[in-house]
């Protein structure tokens, strides 16, 4: 008896070792921490009137080459090609000691096998992932892809003023932009001679109420894919986001963003391009209360292009990139529209596989910046509403408009 026990006992232990072996759990994450440095100038529109007014501050921050967090993942192997797998991403600002409060950088749940991956909770949307992916700066720091910032600005000042910020105002209020709660997820399986791709739907999570119309409403709501196609040292991609902000009886607003972009890995220099175009589509459904030029319908429109590469240099790479979006209002008002280019130079010194040195900088140019400030009035942050995120705002008012801006990051970053 005593002999069974023992081969029983062994037993147990030699299953309980082999469960294991095919887990795997790994704790994650990235310390960065910089000297960071913002300006802003205004300047009068009235040519009789000539002035200009400053603001600029200096503050240590968690982000100028990747944002600090801190993760847990895991994987269960489940046979027969099937795996269980979560993620849980939590941002961690090291400049105060604040900070994981919550996984809003990313919660999910996964199921991957020979079909794909199905992937459920809080993650990045599809229609983001070419604005970072074929950004050189990977949407950190100063020199964050242009139009990223415009992106999220559209996303964090529409969602006020429809109602305030959506999920509670994780990831700063840009949510349906850059991440999205609530989300349904189908990646296509990674052995299709190159071809990748996401399609995407966001639960609103709003009642129904019988007695109410257009009940639920669908504010909250994220629909969109991304397909794409990698060989050796090319990438290209397609993605396409639609984000519900308004569904009431008075009036909706959608906003529509397509992009395409690229990269190309020539050995001595890696090349990135992007265009994008987002309309912010609003509709009034009664007609004794139009738009400001008597319509029903208003589609603002934001173009944007990027170019930009990297460049390996000894021990490290050189990034630069130079973008410009430009506003087309949908009122169809004279004058006014607006533009911003943005020209962004950076430099990465590898110390070791996880541990570089970074230096960034750069430089913003407003054209009739009085056209549409809040999303247009771009300040070297990542989003520039300092409502928000405390920073150095644009003069507006009194025949003030934005006009240009200049930031810097110098820092140290860790990955373990």
């Amino acid at each position: 008896m005593k002999k069974k026990t023992l081969i029983a006992a062994a037993t147990a232990t030699l299953a309980a070792g082999a469960a294991l072996a095919q887990s795997s759990l790994t704790l994650f994450g990235v310390m960065d921490a910089g000297v960071s440095h913002y300006r802003t100038t205004s300047s009068s529109y009235n040519p009789l009137r000539p002035a200009e007014l400053r603001q600029s501050q200096t503050v240590l921050s968690p982000s100028g080459n990747a944002s600090s967090r801190i993760g847990f993942r895991g994987t269960e192997d489940l046979g027969g090609g099937l795996a269980a797998s979560f993620w849980l991403e939590a941002p961690l600002s090291n400049d105060t000691g604040s900070g994981i409060t919550n996984f809003g950088r990313r919660s999910t749940l996964s199921l991957s096998g020979p079909f794909g991956e199905v992937r459920l909770g809080r993650d990045y949307t599809a229609s983001f992932w070419n604005d970072a992916v074929f950004d050189p700066f990977s949407v950190n720091g100063v020199g964050t892809n242009l139009i990223a910032v415009v992106n999220s600005n559209i996303a964090a000042s529409r969602a006020l003023a429809t109602g305030g910020l959506l999920n509670g105002g994780l990831s700063a209020g840009t949510d349906s932009y850059l991440r999205t709660s609530n989300a349904i997820s189908y990646f296509l399986p990674p052995n299709l001679g190159g071809f990748y791709g996401q399609v995407q739907y966001a639960l609103h999570e709003n009642t129904k109420v019988s007695n109410t119309p257009d009940s639920p409403s669908q504010r909250g709501r994220y629909v969109g894919g991304r397909i794409g196609w990698a060989s050796g040292p090319a990438d290209v991609a397609l993605g396409y986001g639609e984000s519900t902000l308004a569904s009431a009886a008075a009036q909706s607003e959608k906003i529509k963003s397509l992009n395409l972009g690229a990269s190309y890995d020539f050995g001595v220099v890696k090349v990135f391009g992007e265009w994008s175009r987002v309309r912010d589509v609003r509709e009034v459904r009664n007609s004794a209360a139009p738009f400001a030029n008597g319509a029903l319908h208003l589609s603002d429109r934001y173009d944007g292009l990027m170019a930009g590469v990297n460049v390996p240099l000894g021990a490290g790479v050189v990034r630069a990139s130079y973008a410009r979006v430009r506003f087309v209002n949908g009122l169809g008002l004279p004058d006014g529209n607006s533009s911003v280019n943005k020209l962004a130079l950076g430099y990465v010194h590898n110390l070791s596989k996880r541990t570089a040195l970074y230096a960034s900088v750069a430089r913003i140019h407003i054209a009739n910046g009085r056209n549409n400030p809040t999303v247009m009035g771009v300040t070297p942050l990542v989003l520039s509403l300092p409502a928000i995120f405390p920073q150095p705002a644009y003069a507006t008012t009194n025949g003030m408009q934005p006009h240009r801006a200049l930031g810097y990051d110098v820092g140290i970053r860790m990955a373990f």
